[in-house]
């Protein structure tokens, strides 16, 4: 895989650099000093993954991220100093359409910091592939079968969201549009790496005028609240409709996956609920949106000009599993209209 750094500290320069080289498996492509080098480079040399620090001179690598991701997209990881406190700016770079995020292991005061940052080049790589290749990163352009009644007094109604490249920030502008009602439960599964779930769910926290919290094993669902996924095995829901988690099965690319979550809601949810599937690059959460619309729930889809990345809605809809393919900013609404929402406080 070639591979690029964008970086302005030389110490962390050279380790990503000896990290990159430590492996035959990758190239290293160019190293950029600062944001707006690594924006030209990249049109210039594209490469299939970059390495990019959050505090940079001029450009940081939020808007570098936003530019690169419009003008030409590749897989980025955001690769910085202490990532646990820069949380906004994490979220910022990853609802610009940076992939994942990890510490820099030179600042990361650890001897298995190379090791692990390898783990997530050889993860991007997967996901890369089976993604189709940076094209599959292009450019924005321009009353159910078979329902019954709740099965809790509780919680009586379920919206499952699923995000992945781009999402947190689509997940937020999205519930900041929608509050759900007291009866209904709402569950986010987000791409992202275990070690910084915890932080994503303080942070949308933060954004939202409801409860939000990670999801622990074994958890009821929140009515009028949010729960999110927060380890790398898949979140799943049960007969009893209690969440947990499971590592099976572990050939899957996207961990949590999407299509995991959607197929354990599909079989197990008998209430009223409603899927959707936001920005992201890939194919997961696809097949599980189509089986929320074959058992009679109603399923929406981002649509391409609103996304970060046209992937998995994309999917969706060669599938015709989107009832629905909506504008971001349009969702919300659609929500309110479908399931209601709680009063304004």
């Amino acid at each position: 895989m070639r591979i690029a750094i964008a970086n302005d500290v030389a110490m962390a320069a050279e380790a990503l650099r000896r990290v990159v080289a430590s492996t035959a498996e990758h190239q290293l492509l160019w190293i950029a000093r600062s944001g707006l080098e690594a924006v030209r480079l990249c049109a210039e040399q594209r490469p299939d993954l970059i390495l990019m620090d959050l505090n940079m001179p001029g450009l940081d690598g939020v808007e570098a991220t936003r530019q690169i991701m419009r003008h030409s997209p590749c897989a980025i990881l955001v690769v910085t100093g202490r990532p646990q406190d820069n949380v906004d700016q994490v979220f910022r770079a990853l609802g610009a359409g940076a992939l994942d995020v990890t510490a820099t292991p030179v600042l990361q005061g650890q001897a298995g910091g190379a090791a692990e940052l390898l783990a997530k080049i050889r993860t991007m790589d997967r996901l890369i592939r089976h993604s189709g290749g940076s094209q599959a990163l292009g450019p924005r352009n321009g009353n159910g079968n078979g329902r019954h009644a709740g099965p809790a007094a509780a919680v009586n109604a379920l919206v499952a969201i699923g995000a992945s490249t781009g999402g947190p920030m689509a997940v937020a502008r999205l519930l900041a549009a929608w509050t759900p009602p007291p009866g209904c439960a709402v569950v986010v599964v987000q791409h992202i790496d275990e070690n910084f779930a915890e932080h994503f769910a303080k942070w949308l926290a933060e954004q939202l005028p409801m409860p939000v919290r990670a999801a622990a094993q074994g958890e009821e669902l929140l009515a009028g609240g949010v729960l999110i996924a927060k380890s790398n095995d898949h979140l799943v829901l049960d007969q009893k409709l209690r969440l947990g988690y499971d590592a099976a099965p572990r050939d899957y690319a996207y961990r949590p996956s999407v299509d995991v979550f959607f197929h354990c809601v599909a079989r197990h949810w008998r209430g009223e609920a409603v899927g959707v599937l936001l920005t992201g690059m890939g194919r997961d959460g696809a097949d599980g949106l189509l089986a929320l619309r074959r058992a009679g729930h109603t399923t929406i889809a981002q649509d391409q000009d609103s996304s970060a990345v046209y992937g998995m809605p994309r999917a969706a809809a060669e599938l015709d599993a989107a009832q629905l393919i909506l504008p971001l900013d349009k969702i919300g609404p659609t929500l309110r209209g479908t399931l209601g929402a709680a009063p304004a406080k």
